[in-house]
């Protein structure tokens, strides 16, 4: 096929997307633990929710496991890094139990969460957390607490059902990747349900998903199709997809890989959007760029709603090897 019978496709690129300051952070950690002891380095739960990601870092030596007990006795000695989605209190616990040597690459953000909702304990205060059951960054935030002091809202219908110990003493965290229109009407119905219910500020949803989401918001309704390039674990990549939806485009798919992608959707288009998760590599989205400028003569915009420049400092430990790798 030459030039000429190439349709013509406008892709507009969503920016920022992709990855965030947490995300950079938890892989840098990774990489740098790996250089400083060499493998194997244990990594407790996939360190960012990006198969290429993980297959890149278990390529270089690390070693994913759920659970601590599964690392064998034989690599006691060897580092062990939790996640960037954050873990329950008895896990470093348990780590220091077995004299294990760990670090923490729990999102800054995350933790901030995970000190909001301790502060409120303390107060003598309930905690109602709006996030989705099951994820990892809600077991860890769940697990701050002793049971029975945090209970799990999902949706709309769960806020208008949920029934506290002390209406008048509760307070409100969320999960950080949630779809923000979404977690706004839960905060109304617990608001107008419970008016003493301590807020924070600004929710919890972190910068990074709020900005990739507002991209979205404002390319979907110019493009006939949207590709989000992310994981399905991902939660703030299937955030993206709804956003998309919800904004007017009904083509609105998340794509891991470039060989993911279902050309049927994509029949006749002469727009596309296209974002990425905040656990993407920029390498996939190229890929996927690639792979639409192979079947298209593709003329590509970055469409820009925000700057970001946050960085998130990584633990002193590995600072100085950071230094000598050209990271700071």
């Amino acid at each position: 096929m030459d030039m000429t019978d190439k349709p013509k496709l406008d892709i507009l690129l969503c920016a920022p997307r992709g990855f965030c300051a947490g995300v950079d952070r938890a892989i840098q950690i990774v990489d740098l633990a790996l250089k400083k002891y060499g493998a194997p380095v244990y990594v407790r739960h996939e360190i960012v929710h990006n198969k290429y990601v993980v297959d890149g870092l278990r390529a270089k030596g690390a070693v994913f496991v759920e659970e601590l007990d599964e690392i064998p006795e034989k690599d006691i000695d060897a580092p062990v890094i939790f996640s960037a989605h954050g873990v329950a209190r008895s896990v470093p616990a348990e780590a220091k139990a077995r004299n294990m040597f760990y670090l923490d690459a729990t999102c800054p953000l995350v933790t901030k969460v995970h000190v909001e909702a301790q502060r409120h304990a303390e107060d003598g205060r309930d905690i109602v957390l709006i996030g989705h059951k099951g994820h990892p960054e809600v077991i860890g935030t769940m697990g701050q607490l002793p049971p029975g002091k945090i209970s799990l809202v999902e949706t709309v219908d769960d806020a208008e059902a949920f029934t506290p110990r002390d209406p008048n003493n509760l307070a409100l965290v969320t999960q950080t990747t949630l779809s923000v229109d979404d977690t706004s009407a839960i905060v109304l119905v617990l608001k107008s349900r419970f008016p003493s219910i301590a807020v924070p500020h600004k929710e919890d949803i972190c910068y990074a998903t709020t900005n990739r989401q507002e991209a979205v918001k404002k390319v979907a309704p110019q493009v006939d199709a949207m590709i989000v390039v992310g994981a399905p674990n991902s939660s703030n990549s299937m955030r993206l997809v709804e956003v998309g939806e919800r904004a007017g485009c009904k083509v609105s798919v998340l794509v891991q890989r470039a060989k993911d992608i279902d050309w049927t959707l994509f029949e006749g288009i002469s727009s596309l959007g296209i974002s990425a998760g905040a656990s993407a590599p920029e390498a996939l989205v190229e890929e996927v760029i690639d792979a639409f400028a192979a079947r298209f003569e593709v003329n590509v915009e970055i469409a820009v709603t925000a700057e970001e420049n946050i960085a998130f400092n990584i633990p002193r430990i590995l600072r100085e090897l950071e230094v000598a790798s050209g990271h700071a």
